[in-house]
């Protein structure tokens, strides 16, 4: 049986019916901070215990990420949705008045982050038009008690609590 192509736009549009979360990954290249938002970020394993993202191959800042060895997801928080934006873009300055600190790893921990997941690179996999990057976690952290910043149907969610 022949497969019938999937248009591009109707890929994104029933995908974009999948709420998820935002992060920012981030990783120390030379002394110098590097980041990039990221929506393609899951738990692979407990034991060990593995997550994974996905970058785009088009990306400026992953092949730094990849350099660097290892990487911190940064899960933000829903007042975070400006800094999603500076990490999203390309050819700024994106840690212009972003406070951080440094994780096991070396690799920069968002100030007021909901988590951080701080990997060491495990394993990297050529996948269609993205890669998909494994990383191994050595160190992570969350603060209880907060809202994670949603992308759903293209725009920005927050949680609506449905307790009685």
């Amino acid at each position: 049986m022949a497969e019938i192509p999937i248009p591009s736009r109707e890929f994104r549009r029933v995908l974009g019916g999948f709420a998820s979360g935002v992060t920012v990954i981030t990783a120390m290249v030379d002394g110098v901070p590097v980041g990039m938002t990221c929506q393609s970020f899951f738990s692979l394993s407990l034991d060990p215990p593995l997550v994974a993202f996905s970058p785009s191959r088009r990306s400026a800042s992953y092949p730094l990420i990849r350099q660097s060895g290892s990487f911190c997801v940064n899960i933000l928080e829903a007042s975070q949705q400006a800094l999603c934006e500076q990490f999203s873009r390309t050819g700024t300055d994106k840690w212009k008045g972003v406070s951080w600190t440094t994780g096991v790893t070396g690799s920069p921990l968002l100030e007021g982050a909901l988590a951080s997941i701080d990997c060491r690179l495990d394993q990297e996999l050529e996948t269609g038009d993205h890669y998909l990057t494994i990383g191994r976690v050595v160190e992570l952290d969350a603060v209880e008690g907060r809202e994670p910043l949603l992308f759903f149907n293209g725009g920005y969610e927050r949680l609506c609590s449905t307790a009685a």
